[in-house]
């Protein structure tokens, strides 16, 4: 049987496997990790969000960079398959608020063990790649022309890979030769997972232009004394805004949470994959706390509040609009005494209040680093890659899938769903040309 030799058993390499072994052939997963599928672990903080269920055209303005290079592989495997194969893997789903889409059993460990069923027939090997085995390719005879070639419009003809990949050498110093060698690494987030880079160097060995690989969903830091203060406060249902020098570039409404070093949550994941050069840029969030009632709503709210309870202080009334972990922070940042009567505040002293209810700022420092990202942004170029096998165009039988590749999304499932997609079409079209040789 021809061989097909897959570096990395996370959640592309393994969907890889599995759909290799389908058609027929031999199929050997280098993990230099002591377990196969670590990350899948880490994701939806141990739920794991195995997809988005939503429609493919739908699904694709979700993806931040590059979506029109998924429109293939992801119309070949969208996510109601990647839920139909999984629940064939004995995995019960649930779909919840977003559509977002987990198992039932609220566990990873699930999905992790349905991947190592698919792909059982594949052979696992504990080592990793540090180089491909390239060999040149000998050009074939040209055929004669069929008619006369008109001298004015000489037909352009197409040159092949002068490389051809015929396997790696492994981190051990062993040589593993195969047909097809398919790299399936991930990128640089949670190292402790095994996404270290090291396919990072494999594409650059084969001529690959590498897009500068940075964090993607990760948590911000801000500097802002009263975030620290504010530490596990977490907010439902608010919008965060985030804003480059004076331009509001990211606006969403959801969940996020203030930590010891700045902010996190899913609005804030999603909000600093916009980020650009901290270098040249100020950053800072916006949170508007009441997004549900605009400027002279809120208005209204704050009169009749402090109408019912004219006679209390200042602190005590907070407790209906705010966080109680949230309600000291209010009070130094609005300048009002905390002891000032309802019925003693002004007119200013009121728009302050307001401001503050829907303008909420948190100044933005930097991203977290990489390693701490959910996922990276950057990798192979996708001009360099066949978007529907995911085959190098440099290189004879290299292929790509999953985050390795220059391509990411925001978060609620979407970039698992990018891992399945590539790591399908990159499986079966690997396959497909070991059945043509």
């Amino acid at each position: 049987m021809a061989k097909v030799l897959i570096v990395g058993a996370g959640a592309a390499g393994l969907m890889a496997a599995g759909a290799a072994v389908r058609q027929g052939h031999q199929v050997t997963v280098l993990e230099h990790m002591d377990k196969p599928g670590q990350k899948i672990l880490v994701t939806g903080k141990g739920r794991c969000n195995v997809t988005n269920d939503c429609p493919a055209e739908e699904f694709l303005r979700h993806v931040r960079t590059n979506p029109r290079f998924l429109y293939s592989s992801l119309g070949a495997f969208p996510p109601a398959k990647t839920m139909e194969l999984f629940e064939g893997l004995g995995v019960e789903l649930k779909v919840e608020r977003g559509r977002r889409v987990f198992p039932v059993s609220d566990k990873a460990e699930e999905i992790r063990q349905a991947l190592l069923r698919y792909a059982q027939d594949a052979e696992l090997v504990h080592d990793g790649a540090k180089k491909l085995l390239l060999e040149e390719v000998t050009p074939e005879p040209e055929a004669a022309p069929a008619a006369p070639e008109n001298p004015r419009h000489p037909k352009k003809k197409k040159a092949g890979p002068a490389l051809r990949c015929i396997g790696v050498r492994g981190t051990s110093g062993r040589e593993y030769r195969a047909d097809a060698v398919l790299v399936a690494t991930g990128g640089v987030s949670y190292p402790t997972t095994g996404s270290t880079g090291d396919g990072y160097k494999l594409a650059q060995q084969a001529g690959h232009t590498l897009i500068e690989p940075v964090p993607s969903l990760v948590s911000l830091v801000s500097h802002d004394a009263d975030c620290k203060k504010m530490m596990g406060l977490a907010l439902k249902n608010v919008t965060l805004t985030l804003f480059e020098d004076s331009k509001a570039i990211f606006d969403e409404q959801g969940e996020m949470l203030f930590t010891h070093f700045g902010i996190s949550g899913p609005l804030t994941l999603s909000a600093s994959s916009h980020l650009g050069d901290m270098k040249k840029h100020k950053y800072h969030a916006e949170i508007d706390l009441k997004p549900a009632l605009d400027e002279q709503m809120l208005d209204k709210r704050l009169l009749s509040d402090f109408e019912k309870h004219a006679n209390s202080d200042y602190c005590n009334v907070l407790g209906a609009l705010l966080p109680q972990k949230m309600i000291d922070e209010f009070i130094d940042r609005s300048g009002i005494p905390p002891h000032e009567k309802v019925h003693d505040i002004t007119r200013a002293q009121r728009e302050t209040i307001r401001t503050l209810l829907k303008r909420w700022t948190v100044n933005v420092s930097a991203p977290m680093p990489v390693e701490n990202a959910i996922i990276t942004s950057g990798g192979v170029k996708v001009g360099e890659i066949d978007p529907k096998t995911m085959a190098s165009k440099k290189i004879g039988g290299l292929y790509f899938a999953g985050e390795i590749i220059d391509v990411d999304a925001y978060t609620g499932g979407y970039n698992l769903q990018i891992a399945w997609a590539t790591g399908k079409a990159a499986g079966e079209a690997a396959a497909d040309a070991l059945l043509t040789q």
